[in-house]
């Protein structure tokens, strides 16, 4: 009967998952528009094509860049908002409330949103500079640095997420442990790297992976911020794919890239997740 219970979720995991990855594969083994009825049988080529492509290279630092900066980010400034928040003091709830909003917003509005800060012409940060005296600056200007500056705006919105793990994670822990290390002696700096800090390896486990995985998925705050620009250089894997797809009519060679982006994802984030749960303390 419980196994039953099971049924409609993996009905839903084999339409939306299994079966358009199987779909994926088999088109990547062709050369295919993407619309036409007609697909010519390409083998290998697709996949032999990516090793020569260079755009294909520059996403995939992109993409580590917005996979790794983004965790790094969110969880230094998740940690540090949780710990925080950790403290009770008046308007707590407010504050904590006004830190996650922003990931209720979506990633495109917000990255619409930002967008109109970093803007040379009219930009929120370029006025504040004009205000100071100061000339404006072109933060879009190159392919590194609208990667940085998505970086940062996809890392601010989603700290919330890692604020509220981290916050369940604080508020789970003993209060003896802590207790007993005041009592040998220890201040909070040695508190927090020898007590808190390894109590919290299960947190940080599910924040980093979650955060590194959506950082490799990274789209929507691409599409609004720079759409890829300039010249394609601040593109992830996930934006190119659908650049080869919809406006280069290249589907199959779009399959080859999206099955290599899940292999990257996968040998990436398998290990990350491995070596946390290693150090994850029982308490």
């Amino acid at each position: 009967m419980y196994l039953a219970l099971t049924i409609p979720a993996l009905v839903l995991m084999i339409l939306f998952i299994a079966a358009p990855l199987v779909n994926a594969v088999r088109i990547s083994f062709f050369k295919w528009n993407g619309y036409s009825q007609k697909m010519r049988w390409y083998g290998l080529k697709n996949f032999e094509n990516i090793f020569t492509d260079k755009l294909f290279w520059l996403a995939t630092l992109n993409t580590f860049i917005y996979g790794f900066g983004s965790t790094i980010l969110q969880n230094i400034l998740g940690l540090a908002a949780a710990l925080f928040l950790n403290n009770k003091f008046k308007g707590r709830n407010a504050v904590r409330v006004i830190l996650y909003m922003p990931i209720m917003i979506s990633a495109f509005i917000m990255g619409q949103i930002l967008y109109y800060f970093v803007q040379v012409e009219g930009g929120v940060f370029n006025e504040l500079l004009g205000l100071l005296g100061l000339s404006g600056v072109y933060w879009m200007k190159t392919g590194l640095s609208s990667t940085i500056m998505i970086t940062l705006a996809n890392s601010w919105q989603y700290m919330g997420l890692c604020m509220i793990i981290y916050l369940a994670g604080l508020q789970n822990i003993p209060s003896m442990y802590k207790e007993a290390a005041r009592l040998d002696g220890a201040n909070r700096v040695k508190e927090f790297f020898y007590v808190t800090l390894p109590l919290l390896i299960p947190s940080i486990t599910t924040a980093v992976v979650t955060n590194l995985i959506g950082g490799f998925k990274l789209f929507d705050a691409i599409v609004a911020m720079s759409g890829g620009g300039p010249n394609r250089k601040s593109m992830s894997l996930s934006f190119y794919i659908s650049q080869l797809y919809f406006n280069d009519e290249k589907a199959g060679y779009a399959s080859a890239v999206g099955i290599m982006t899940f292999f990257i994802i996968l040998i990436v984030a398998l290990p990350v997740n491995m070596y946390l749960r290693k150090k994850e303390v029982e308490y």
